[in-house]
């Protein structure tokens, strides 16, 4: 590189010393002639640069002559679907089966971890209007806001996990749609921990499991 660095150099000199006149006129002449070819090639180097800020691209909803419908902004493909929302699990993200009616049994293994999950989504979302134990009197409602029924009453003890997760995946009454704020999976967490509620609220004796059941006697007797 320093050979070819020390060859330009002697070329550029050679030209010099043989172009440029010997007197003080043909000097000045070639100093503007210099200063000339440099301003013209910075201003075509200028005339090449596209900075980020003029970028050739359209801006939404801007009209093309490229398409023939004049729409800049194209249309989906037939049959596309975003990724995460193909949904072709029927009962897991509807709460219904095939035959349209809502499902008795939830589409994943209920595990304590399920449930642990479904008590923060619960006293996220849910509390403002049902509280902690599910009965109708969080806070909004005391403040008047409309007053839900509480989780307790036979009726909703007797419907289906599926009818839960449609109430809060479409909303009902007053109650908004919650689709937005919690994933499905999510929101089957949430059915789970109401159907925990449900049962501690209602639970007898005889629903303790028999080593439990000893230790509560005991407990009882002392």
């Amino acid at each position: 590189m320093r050979t070819r660095g020390l060859f330009c150099n002697w070329h550029t000199n050679r030209f010099l010393a043989v172009a440029a006149p010997k007197s003080i006129g043909g000097r000045k002449r070639v100093s503007r002639l210099l200063a000339a070819t440099v301003l013209l090639l910075a201003a075509a180097t200028m005339g090449c640069r596209q900075d980020m800020q003029d970028q050739p691209k359209y801006i939404p909803l801007r009209p093309t002559e490229f398409f023939t419908d004049g729409r800049s902004a194209r249309p989906l493909i037939a049959g596309t679907i975003a990724r995460g929302y193909l949904g072709d699990d029927t009962a897991f993200y509807t709460g219904k089966g095939a035959d349209g009616k809502f499902v008795a049994e939830f589409p994943f293994p209920v595990t304590k971890e399920v449930i642990e999950r479904g008590r923060e989504r619960f006293d996220i979302y849910c509390t403002p209007c049902h509280d902690y134990l599910g009965t109708g009197n969080g806070r909004i409602v005391r403040r008047g806001f409309r007053h839900p029924p509480s989780y307790h009453i036979d009726r909703l003890r007797q419907v289906p996990p599926g009818y839960i997760f449609d109430v809060i995946t479409q909303g009902f009454g007053a109650m908004p749609d919650y689709s937005a704020q919690v994933q499905p999976r999510d929101r089957w967490a949430i059915v789970a921990y109401i159907r925990a509620l449900q049962l501690s609220q209602n639970a007898s004796i005889n629903d303790v499991p028999a080593a439990a059941k000893e230790q509560l006697e005991k407990e009882a007797a002392q």
